[in-house]
């Protein structure tokens, strides 16, 4: 029997699960990590591999790995990493910023603090990347994560998929990286930005001393990766190969609204971006998402996990509460309401704590339909069918109150682990419009 293998370098851990070919989960093996620390990256990757079992491992086909969006490192030619990671939730400097605004068109994506693009620049100024360069190194790879774990796995330096590249700048339209990018390359002819491919297309085959390390077989192919948040996506849904109109909204800290639409929709006021996605059947697909700062560590501020429970328990999902709030936990959201200075409404507070959490479980489901009707307002495809995802997704009063505010199919997601999804890519045959992307 052959088997598929995704590994996810998510934010609390490392999984690896392996599927057979229709797509069912034989093993999953778990492993910790430092993700300031590359050494122990390569520790974990090394770990859950040789933990899985050894018929397991001697019939893999297939691996992909998918790891956090905009955490990203420089190495040099060797593929040693110079400097300490720089991990997704790190903002660079207001000077960087400045920076990268000059660079980039006008409320580009990368014009963000925390963009892979901005992180580029923040480690160049920095003067021990500046020192290795002009003692030691004559060129620096710049790389997400699955890009280096990647490498770790084929040996190829330099390569990266188009899911984790979006944030460096690449255009996923036209396949390529834009006039302002590669003119900027011109004028830092050091930087060697990675080549792109589809996610899951093979890079090459496992290299031969890894081969033998791990116990995998030498015709074991290592695919391109993805980022965490698109692996958790096809996870939810359970396939590679979803439905134009399927959304998944991931109820975790934040709440994250994504829906598969036949056009992309890019709206940087809103924090609005898409990634391009391949489908075997349909082609060209486009997977839309927004971000709101409203979510479960509201919830955390105020209540355990067994009142939640115990409250929860006590409350009709039927009865609308007439409580609004807009809970967060900082001042500012971008999605569904764009306000760098909106400020948390938390009042008035009943002094009953079920009539409390009602109110915020009812808020929540008004700005999750809000953000729905907002991607669909700037033309996201009609929305046929929505899967939970995240620890909300463990919360059925919630989810009863959701159901009559969005009024839209509900669905429980398939799988919660995003080494799945990466898993379902291993083993997907998606469509390519570029064979040699």
């Amino acid at each position: 029997m052959n088997y598929f293998l995704g590994i996810d370098f998510g934010t609390s851990g490392v999984r690896a699960i392996a599927i057979n070919a229709s797509n069912e989960i034989d093993v999953i093996s778990r492993a910790e990590y430092d993700i300031r620390d590359c050494e122990t990256w390569q520790l974990a990757l090394y770990e859950v591999i040789t933990s899985l079992p050894q018929k397991i491992r001697q019939n893999t086909k297939k691996i992909v790995v998918d790891g956090t969006s905009s955490t990203v490192l420089i190495c040099d030619r060797t593929g040693k990493a110079i400097a300490a990671p720089l991990i997704y939730s790190d903002t660079c400097e207001s000077e960087v910023l400045e920076q990268v605004k000059k660079i980039a068109p006008a409320k580009h994506s990368v014009c963000s603090a925390t963009s892979s693009f901005a992180k580029l620049i923040s480690f160049l100024a920095r003067a021990e990347i500046q020192d290795s360069f002009t003692s030691q190194v004559r060129s620096l790879y710049f790389l997400h994560q699955a890009d280096w774990l990647g490498y770790l796995l084929h040996g190829k330096l330099g390569v990266s998929d188009y899911h984790n590249a979006l944030k460096l700048g690449y255009d996923p339209q036209l396949l390529q990286y834009p006039d302002w990018l590669q003119s900027w390359l011109l004028n830092n002819p050091a930087v060697v930005l990675p080549e792109v491919f589809a996610p899951s297309k093979t890079v090459g085959m496992v290299n031969k001393t890894i081969a033998l390390k791990l116990n995998l077989p030498l015709d074991c192919a290592i695919g391109a990766g993805t980022t965490d948040s698109n692996a958790a996506f096809l996870s939810s849904v359970g396939t590679a190969t979803p439905a134009i109109g399927t959304a998944v909204t991931s109820l975790g800290s934040t709440m994250v609204l994504k829906v598969l639409s036949d056009r992309p929709i890019n709206e940087p006021s809103y924090g609005i971006y898409s990634h391009r996605f391949e489908h075997r059947e349909l082609g060209c697909l486009w997977l839309v998402g927004g971000a709101s700062n409203v979510g479960g560590a509201v919830l955390r501020q105020f209540f355990t996990d067994s009142e939640l429970q115990e409250f929860s328990d006590r409350i009709d999902p039927h009865i609308a509460s007439s409580l609004d709030y807009y809970p967060l936990t900082k001042i500012g959201d971008r999605f569904p309401i764009n306000d760098p200075h909106l400020a948390p409404r938390l009042e008035p507070r009943p002094d009953d704590p079920v009539e409390f959490l009602h109110g915020l479980l009812e808020s929540m489901a008004r700005i999750e339909a809000k953000g729905y009707q907002i991607l669909q307002k700037l033309g996201a495809s009609p929305i046929q069918r929505i899967y939970t995802a995240g620890g909300g997704a463990k919360n059925t009063l919630w989810i009863k109150i959701r159901d009559r505010h969005l009024q839209i199919s509900m669905q429980q997601s398939q799988q919660t682990e995003a080494a799945y999804g990466a898993a379902l890519y291993a083993a997907s045959r998606t469509y390519n419009p570029n064979p040699n992307k």
